[in-house]
């Protein structure tokens, strides 16, 4: 699938080369500076960002950090010659997807870029509108119309497992796992005890049952 892919790199020779690379299968806008990336990303939806970390007016770590903390759901690929792991344990910890280290081979970069494009196609969206609910992954919060809901931190395990496959038969088996990595012992019906409680806060028909198969979130 092509991207939009926005390279913020100083170094002209290797930003030359890696946006002549990727051109081949992708859209590649590069920039060169911090400033100019960071109003790029104002003004244009990208669906990722390949950003070198030392930039002539400013350190990319924080254009990462930036990206984290706004509404912004961008894959970020650092590419740099900061080669020690504090280095990349940094970018990492901002909210960089990969860390790789200069000098590299383009191939390698575009597998990188491939597997951090699958990851980004398989997670879901953080905000999840499921009928009248409205589910926020990031937050952990969830709103019955304009009203929020205050969830238990097993009631949350439990939705959270059902929206990541909203639409799909989850067993009972699997609610049960999730209700186990709490660290206590788990009534033989808890699973049908949370599923109750969870209709009472979010309406009846929030969660079905389909009688010896599992339970289903529907949109």
């Amino acid at each position: 699938m092509q991207m939009r892919i926005l390279l913020i790199e100083d170094e002209p020779l290797l930003g030359e080369a890696v946006a002549t690379h990727l051109k081949r299968a992708h859209a590649v806008d590069w920039l060169q500076s911090f400033e100019d990336g960071a109003e790029a990303m104002r003004t244009v939806s990208y669906d990722l960002l390949l950003l070198d970390l030392n930039l002539p007016d400013g350190d990319g770590i924080d254009l990462v950090r930036q990206v984290r903390t706004s509404s912004q759901q961008l894959p970020v690929i650092v590419i740099t010659a900061r080669d020690q792991v504090r280095h990349r344990v940094e970018g990492l910890n901002a909210g960089a997807d990969d860390y790789v280290v200069k000098p590299f081979d383009l191939e390698e970069l575009s597998a990188r870029i491939q597997a951090v494009q699958r990851r980004a196609i398989a997670m879901p969206a953080p905000r999840q509108t499921i009928g009248s609910l409205s589910v926020d992954l990031t937050t952990r919060k969830v709103w019955r119309g304009d009203e929020e809901v205050l969830l238990t931190a097993r009631e949350w395990a439990l939705i959270e497992c059902l929206v990541h496959r909203v639409g799909t038969i989850v067993p009972k088996s699997r609610l049960e796992e999730v209700l186990y990595a709490f660290g206590a012992e788990i009534e033989s019906n808890a699973v049908e005890v949370y599923v109750s409680r969870l209709r009472k806060k979010l309406g009846s028909d929030a969660i079905r049952t389909l009688r010896g198969l599992g339970y289903r979130m529907d949109r």
